[in-house]
């Protein structure tokens, strides 16, 4: 059966906020949630960015709900730490923690003051971490000197079954390239054909059979006009290329970039509809496509009405459907 999470989107609301936001869907239905890690929102007007690390450790007490935390380990974050965080997660709460890793934006990097790196040396790093945190997860003494550095560390308190790696892409270069060493793949939504692409290389790559998640960035309010008008004002930033998201630094140059979008340029990025009977057909064409886990991210701010609508109508509609 597909698994429907709620996106908890730190850059948006105040962590005390998405407590009971995340509480709410368990409530109406949902299984599982999606985590952001920012340290900057990605514009002024969005205006939050909790400690996802944190916030995790009272969310999974407060709910029943099965995690995944969007991370970028090697520059912010030492990979060391990343490891020590997630398992005293999943020692804590067994089997309801995942990662997923990616090589992470400037837009948050960078507050460490060291060169960001290129496209290639970012992916580069990302896989020392994995293997990093999956050698600490193991019990091993490690010892590294790459692009990050570790000197004789190890994780004294483990969790019985580590928490998996879920690789994150955009591209289906990124994708193919995951495929052979990450333990799944999560990505987010955008027309079909280019979705396809993506799961056709993790697939190709050596994904085939593992776990596939979408971040299926939505606006739904009662009304058609309402749901474009709210996404355009939180997310119109959000909707460039993935080769200016990972390179501006600020919240600020993020409005600049976003301030000549105009509503209607959202529909490749954001879906959007005041009918919840399309937005159930545009999931199930999500589900044709393989992904085992729809993480809902309704990117505007009305997040109770989106749960409570969403619960009612939306994930029974799903729930009879099988995925292979």
């Amino acid at each position: 059966m597909v698994k429907i999470g709620y996106h908890a989107s730190h850059e948006q609301f105040k962590p005390s906020e998405l407590l009971k936001y995340v509480q709410l869907a368990e409530q109406v239905g949902f299984t599982h949630a999606l985590s952001s890690d920012h340290f900057h929102p990605w514009t002024e007007q969005q205006g939050q960015s909790g400690f996802a690390w944190s916030w995790l450790g009272a969310a999974m007490q407060a709910t029943n709900l099965s995690y995944r935390v969007v991370c970028a380990p090697g520059q912010r974050y030492h990979p060391a730490i990343i490891a020590q965080a997630s398992a005293t997660l999943a020692e804590m709460f067994p089997d309801r923690f995942w990662i997923t890793a990616g090589s992470g934006q400037a837009l948050n990097e960078t507050i460490t003051g060291d060169k960001w790196p290129i496209k290639s040396d970012r992916n580069t790093r990302l896989k020392e971490c994995v293997d990093i945190m999956r050698s600490l997860w193991a019990g091993e003494t490690v010892t590294h000197r790459g692009l990050v550095c570790v000197e004789e560390a190890k994780l004294y308190s483990r969790p019985d079954t580590p928490p998996l790696i879920i690789g994150a892409a955009v591209t289906a270069k990124t994708a193919e390239w995951l495929g052979s060493w990450a333990d799944g793949l999560i990505t987010i939504s955008r027309p079909p054909d280019q979705l396809k692409e993506v799961v056709d290389a993790f697939c190709r790559g050596g994904g085939a059979g593992k776990p596939m998640l979408l971040k299926v960035q939505l606006s739904y309010d009662r009304d058609e006009t309402a749901a474009r008008q709210k996404a355009h004002e939180q997310w119109r930033s959000n909707i460039f290329e993935n080769v200016l998201m990972t390179e501006l630094q600020s919240p600020r140059q993020f409005e600049v970039a976003g301030q000549f979008v105009q509503p209607h340029e959202l529909d490749g990025s954001v879906r959007i509809s005041a009918d919840p009977q399309q937005h159930i057909d545009w999931l199930r064409q999500d589900i044709e496509l393989g992904f085992s886990e729809l993480l809902l991210h309704n990117v505007n701010r009305e997040q109770q009405q989106f749960i409570e609508v969403f619960g009612e109508k939306v994930l029974p509609a799903l729930q009879p459907v099988s995925v292979g």
